[in-house]
């Protein structure tokens, strides 16, 4: 398969999602559950064309298949999809993390991990108190966004500890868009924020995070 033939079906998935974030309903449900996989499709073609770790690879295109899942289950709002949706996002995050973190905390010392975890717990503590999340998602929603903190966490240090700066980079700008992503859905599924393009700019910013989250392990 042409390595740009996937890449044009996700593109075009990409427009007609958005474009039904703003003016038809049906565009964007229709596009929504076609994204994650035509972009797993575009790094399995890659890969076929370029030399890429396999270990790398299966656990790329995994946390993406979690995330199509994930994509599915929240396109219903009531609680049974929506827990399930965060925990199959969970799920994928845990693959990330695998892409990433073994990678960048190898002989990290405890001495460096005790006050970067009471930080990254600091953070999701305000996190909650802002998103004011609260009932039974409390926990979930905590334990989730401590995910992302690791995730986040990750890529700094491989941006500050290894080279190949520019992936990191693009890894990290991956993993804040997802946070931001999440925390916009959070906002708007608490009652605390939900402006003119929210489902837009929710959309928008998850996308680019999953392709430069896929970039970003391609080119490490």
């Amino acid at each position: 398969m042409n390595q740009r033939t996937p890449i044009f079906f996700f593109i075009l998935a990409v427009a007609a999602n958005l474009y039904g974030c703003i003016a038809d309903e049906a565009f964007r449900a229709a596009a929504k559950p076609a994204l994650m996989p035509l972009l797993a499709l575009s790094v399995l073609v890659f890969a076929l064309n370029n030399r890429v770790d396999r270990r790398r690879l299966g656990l790329l295109v995994t946390a993406q298949l979690f995330g199509w899942v994930g994509d599915v289950l929240l396109m219903w709002s009531e609680f049974p999809f929506f827990a399930a949706g965060i925990g199959a996002f969970f799920i994928g995050h845990f693959y990330y993390l695998r892409v990433f973190g073994g990678l960048s905390w190898k002989r990290m010392s405890w001495k460096t991990w005790l006050p970067c975890l009471l930080l990254m717990g600091g953070v999701v503590y305000g996190l909650v108190l802002l998103l004011k999340i609260e009932g039974t998602l409390l926990i979930p929603m905590a334990v989730y966004g401590f995910m992302l903190m690791l995730l986040i966490f990750s890529a700094l240090c491989g941006l500050f500890r290894l080279k190949n700066k520019g992936a990191w980079f693009i890894v990290l700008l991956g993993t804040l868009l997802f946070t931001f992503s999440d925390a916009l859905i959070a906002a708007g599924t608490f009652g605390l924020s939900h402006f003119a393009l929210h489902d837009f700019t929710v959309m928008a910013t998850y996308i680019l995070a999953q392709v430069l989250l896929a970039v970003g392990a391609l080119k490490l």
